[in-house]
């Protein structure tokens, strides 16, 4: 049976200060809808963040030390050129404190988004702008300026400018992504639309390891998979900016979103002119990328599709469900050296619906899957179905691997994971570390250890294996059963004590059963066994 976590440096779900800020925001949103609420919350977090970085750039101007001598604190192209968003003065949160207690305290905002939007073009019809509609209490809004105005995102002036700016974007981003993540599991069902849970984004991230090049996440959400792989690149020596980011988002409230995470960390990204359907109108149509990465919607029964579609490669997939169109679209859109990794339904690894297994079957056939997660339950905010991860690329010989060409490792990390509260579980760093090491052993790309197969957690398959179990991908057909460890007691003997101590277990029973009995009999019950 699983444990229930307690706080470790594990689990995401020790946050801390995220958590308090969390609980009093919450109490502000007295009976707003919480998917009404995010962005009042979020476009507040968002316009703290940017005034802090810009005051904090302005304090350096003003110095007029070193690099920044002779330079103007209130012109705008010195702050662009530090890639910090020029801040007009209505927009400035000391301006917002200071109206804080005003009754026209949600147009001073809604006006100070527009002003951000007017000066900035990478903003515009970015920033949420109805704070001054009568449903949104002026009073709890000016308290919740008050709140958001605690969060101290400077770092002291000993640490060094690397560890500022470092720990700014950090501390931030960190309150940014657990908003989030309680929106998410505010909203139930539709948090999915915009929120992918972190740990299977690092799951994903730390398998395809992206260090340079081109990232695609056509049903990008709020961004939350291009925000962990920069993480990756810093957190591996490399620089942000080593990664050119594309994204694409259906839903405009949740492309919002996607823009202000990335901004949050000064993370430049390529959203197309608009909200679109990736379906209907593919952005980046010539776009082929080292790495795509992608939470697409599942089963996803109400979708467009065009039959001679250039991107259906491998079978045109079916109209009542568009897994195998995502997977098409992904596989057109990866560059001859790229790799992909996406997270699909459970179904997707052995439907033979309505020709599916037949796509399933070419792509097989054309060598592209790399590897198979089955995924343990209870990830999701937005679904209980269970969820595996797919990773594909178009060249398993490329010089800088082990040969593994007609070969496909699965692993069932079914049994990994922690619950973090009653219904919702987490995969931890030990568990993340577990199965992105065994599929780089596998691969032999990275200094781990060699690869070697193990009973009911991980199997390298070659082609004639999947082809014996019908093309179908689920790990668990693969893997086998958990070997169990002999403890060198003889069969005969075991036997004869289990039995043993299961005829002392029986008497035991049926003493307690005649204790019992006579207790209720002394209280005036009689029970009668039935068929006596």
């Amino acid at each position: 049976m699983a444990k229930v976590a307690t706080k470790n440096s594990d689990s995401t779900a020790n946050i801390g200060f995220e958590a308090k800020l969390w609980l009093a925001a919450d109490k502000l949103r007295n009976n707003m809808d919480a998917a009404e609420y995010k962005h009042v919350v979020l476009g507040l977090i968002f316009i703290k963040y940017i005034s802090d970085a810009f005051e904090e750039m302005r304090a350096k101007l003003i110095a007029g030390k070193g690099d920044y001598e002779g330079s103007d604190p209130e012109d705008a192209d010195e702050y662009r050129a530090e890639n910090v968003f020029w801040v007009p003065k209505e927009a400035r949160w000391s301006h917002l404190m200071a109206s804080a207690k005003l009754p026209t305290i949600g147009k001073v905002v809604d006006d100070a988004m527009v002003a951000l939007e007017r000066d900035n073009p990478r903003l515009k019809g970015v920033l949420p702008k109805d704070y001054a509609r009568p449903a949104l209490d002026k009073h709890r809004l000016g308290e919740l300026i008050d709140l958001i105005g605690t969060i101290t995102l400077i770092a002291t002036a000993t640490e060094g400018e690397d560890a500022k700016s470092h720990r700014s974007v950090d501390l931030l981003g960190r309150v940014y992504e657990y908003f989030l993540t309680r929106f998410a599991s505010a909203e139930g069902k539709n948090g999915g639309q915009f929120y992918t849970p972190s740990s299977v984004v690092r799951t994903i991230v730390e398998m395809l390891a992206p260090y340079k090049g081109r990232v695609y996440d056509p049903a990008c959400g709020s961004g939350g998979m291009f925000v962990q792989s920069e993480k990756f690149v810093l957190e591996h020596g490399g620089r942000i900016g080593d990664l050119s980011i594309y994204g694409q988002e259906s839903n405009a409230t949740t492309r919002r979103l996607a823009v202000m995470n990335l901004a949050i960390r000064g993370i430049e990204a390529d959203f197309g002119p608009e909200q679109a359907d990736t379906f209907r109108r593919d952005l980046h149509k010539d776009l082929k990328a080292q790495f795509v990465i992608a939470n697409p919607p599942f089963n996803d029964s109400d979708w467009h599709r065009v039959d001679d579609d250039v991107r259906w490669q491998y079978g045109v997939p079916p109209k009542g469900n568009a897994n195998f169109a995502w997977v098409q679209h992904f596989i057109h859109h990866l560059a001859p050296d790229g790799y992909a990794g996406f997270v699909l339904a459970n179904g997707s690894m052995s439907s033979n619906q309505s020709g599916e297994g037949d796509i399933r079957k070419a792509i097989i056939e054309a060598d592209l899957v790399d590897c198979m997660v089955a995924l343990p339950g209870q990830l999701f905010y937005s679904t209980q179905i269970p969820v595996c991860l797919w990773f594909l690329t178009k060249n398993k010989n490329d010089g800088k691997r082990r040969d593994r060409r007609k070969q496909t490792l699965f692993i069932d990390a079914r049994k990994l994971g922690t619950l973090v509260d009653r219904v919702h579980r987490e995969l931890t760093d030990a568990d993340i570390a577990k199965i992105a090491s065994t599929y780089h052993a596998w691969r032999g790309d990275l200094l781990t250890e060699g690869y070697q197969d193990i009973p009911g957690f991980c199997k390298s398959a070659d082609l004639d294996l999947i082809k014996q179990h019908g093309y179908v991908l689920t790990p668990g057909r693969y893997v086998g059963t958990e070997e169990v460890e002999d403890d060198g007691e003889p069969f005969e003997e075991k036997m004869a004590r289990l039995v043993a101590e299961l005829s002392e277990q029986f008497d035991a029973s049926e003493k307690l059963e005649k204790a019992i009995m006579k207790n209720l009999k002394g209280l005036g019950y009689e029970i009668t066994k039935q068929g006596k």
